[in-house]
Parts: C-alpha cells; structure tokens; sequence
C-alpha cells in the first residue's frame, strides 16, 4: 500500500504561493479602491471575487494539494479574499452614500415654485369640435339629442329602412354583441338617435346628433374601429331639399370660414329619398383647383387635390318609409337629415393627415389645439 506524498513542497505550486496570492489580492484591493460608482464596484466584484476571478480559482486549486500543503495554503488564500471581501463591503457602503447624496442635490424638488410651472393639459380636440358643431346648431335654434352607443338591431337598421338583407348588417361592418339572438350592435351611425327622437316626440323636430359609433375597418391613416359622427335630422310641415342647402352651407361656413358652400351629387341612402353626396369647396384654393407658389407661379392645391371640391358627407330628404316606422305621419310632415365625420372635419380644417393621431393619446398633439377651437 503506498503511503502520503510527505516530500511534496507546495512552494511548487506558483498559483497558491505567498507572493502570488498576495499579489492577487493588491490587485483587487486596488481596483476596489479605484471604482467611481457603484456600477463600476459590481464589475470589481465579478472580476476579483467572483468564482472565475484569480482569487477563486486559486481556492479550487487547495482541493487537490495533499493535506500537508492545504492548511498552509487556505489559510493563505482565506485570509486574502477575506481581505477582499471587507474591501468591497467598507467601499459599497461609501458609494451608495454617495450616490444618495448625489440624487438629494440633483433630485431635489423646490416645493415653493410657482404652482403654474406644471405643464397644463389640454382637451381633446375631437370633444372641442363636437361642442362647437353642437354650439353653431343650438344658435340656429336646435337641440342636442343623445342616444346609447349599444343600440338595438330594429333601431339601428329596421327603422332607418335598411333591410334584412342589407350588407351593413353583416361582419364586415357591424359588431355585434353576444349571444346573437339579442339582436344587440354597437352603433354604426349615430342615426338611431334620430329614430329614437321621432319615436318619443312630436314634430316639430330639430335635433344635432354628435357621437361615437363603430364599424370593423382597418385601423390606419385614415379608418378606425371608432370614430365620431354628427347628424342633423329635422321633420317639420313644408321641409324640402332647399331648407335642407341652406343648412349646410351655414354649417360650413361656421366650421371653415366666410364664403364656403356647398353642392350636392345625387346618390343613394336607404333612409333619404332623394339622397345627396355634399362636397365642400375648398376652403384654400376657394374651388379654383390651384394655389400660389409666388410669382406668376402656381401648384396643384394639395388640400382637394385640384378639384376645387372636398367630399364631406350625405344628407336627403327622409324616406316617408323612415316616417311611419317611427310614427310621423308622411302625409302632413317632411323633412331632410345629414351626416359628417367630426374627425374628417377636424382633419380637412386642421391639415391633420394621419386619423391614428387622434386616438393616440398624446398631450403634446392635443395641446396644440388650445382649450377652445
């Protein structure tokens, strides 16, 4: 059986000899020393005390020296990363004190300021160009008239003349809610307060509708899930389509300025007969198509696009069909209704060109439209 190696002589082994260790651990008690901060301190301890530094290595080594050498050269390497350690400890507590101070100096907030340093807020502008819409029609002699974003499937559709086999009603623009047999949307158009209005009151009618409503469009420059309307509805004796143009070309002249009006392009809505497209000339070139680039020079107006018209919304007489689902006799009443996007207002008066802008919720944005438009 052999016996102890009692001739080995650990001086031979350089990584755990006094000197070495002893200069491992100089080193680090001088790049502790050295650390600025304490994120510096934390690279200080990885690289000197962590388990790949010198230090540590040298300590696994002790495991395989014969047990003469090991307790001359743990006590060696022991007492060294001891050292170590107190140095890191004496000089973490030194920085995070100073760096506490630091922050004190730096982060301290004067609490005798003037109050009205703090940045004001700023309505949304979309909210700013409801309740002036809302203002311009009340000094005609309107009222405002609100219904429920949730709206029931008759009013939304049936009562306003769009049938069962209607492609609004699909997925494609509709959110419906569950279970179906509810027959439950989220609005559409804001054209079910309009029949919620006939169904509870007796004409005379006049009544501005502004609101949210909901179709399932892409969420882009110019689409969103959401967006706001505003629609007039007026039912009277003798209402005809030139009550309805006067209407609207006060409207857009109180939105957009002193000359602007309005033309009319026949279409078709299931609950007008007739039914108009509105254009609305441009409030820049002032329906010339073109601007000037100074000189004799001149530019495709970029606002329409060298039309000299902008599509605004639609309107038309009420179908009689409207009439009688909602219980006003056809016979001895008329009158005419319009719808426009408040957004798509706000973004020709504006020069606004992304619709996203709007929903995004930044201060900064909004603040630039003040508190009143």
């Amino acid at each position: 059986m052999s016996g102890p190696n009692s001739s080995y002589d650990p001086v031979q082994v350089t990584p755990l000899g006094e000197e070495q260790v002893f200069a491992m651990r100089d080193e680090a008690l001088a790049a502790i020393a050295g650390a600025a901060d304490v994120d510096a301190l934390k690279q200080v301890r990885t690289d000197h005390a962590g388990d790949r530094s010198p230090l540590g290595l040298a300590n696994r080594e002790i495991g395989a020296l014969p047990p003469q050498a090991k307790k001359d050269a743990g006590m060696r390497v022991g007492q060294a990363r001891g050292a170590v350690n107190q140095a890191l400890a004496a000089r973490q507590e030194i920085l995070e004190a100073e760096a506490e101070e630091q922050m004190l100096v730096t982060e301290t907030v004067d609490v005798t300021l003037p109050w009205d340093r703090t940045p004001a807020g700023a309505r949304h502008p979309i909210t700013l160009m409801s309740e002036r819409i809302a203002d311009i029609f009340v000094a005609m002699g309107w009222e405002v008239a609100e219904g429920p974003l949730v709206e029931a499937e008759w009013l939304n559709f049936d009562a306003l003349n769009l049938g069962a086999d209607h492609p609004a009603r699909t997925m494609q623009d509709t959110f419906w809610t569950e279970p179906a047999e509810n027959h439950v949307v989220l609005r559409t158009h804001t054209s079910p307060v309009q029949a919620r209005t006939m169904l509870t009151r007796t004409p005379p009618i006049y009544v501005v509708c502004p609101g949210r409503v909901f179709r399932t469009d892409e969420y882009d420059a110019t689409h969103s899930p959401m967006f706001h309307q505003v629609e007039g509805l007026v039912i009277d004796e003798g209402i005809t389509m030139a009550h309805l143009k006067g209407s609207l070309d006060h409207f857009a002249q109180a939105v957009f300025g002193e000359g602007i009006t309005t033309r009319f392009r026949p279409s078709y809505f299931p609950f007008t007969e007739p039914s108009a497209e509105v254009d609305l000339i441009c409030f820049v070139c002032r329906g010339s198509g073109v601007v000037d680039a100074g000189g004799s020079a001149s530019v495709q107006c970029r606002t329409c696009r060298g039309e000299g018209w902008i599509e605004w919304g639609g309107c038309g007489v009420v179908n009689p069909r409207v009439l009688v689902a909602c219980g006003v006799d056809p016979e001895r009443y008329t009158g005419f209704a319009f719808g426009m996007g408040i957004d798509r207002t706000l973004m020709f008066r504006h020069g606004v060109g992304d619709l996203r802008s709007f929903f995004e919720g930044d201060v900064r944005f909004a603040r630039a439209f003040g508190t009143e438009i």
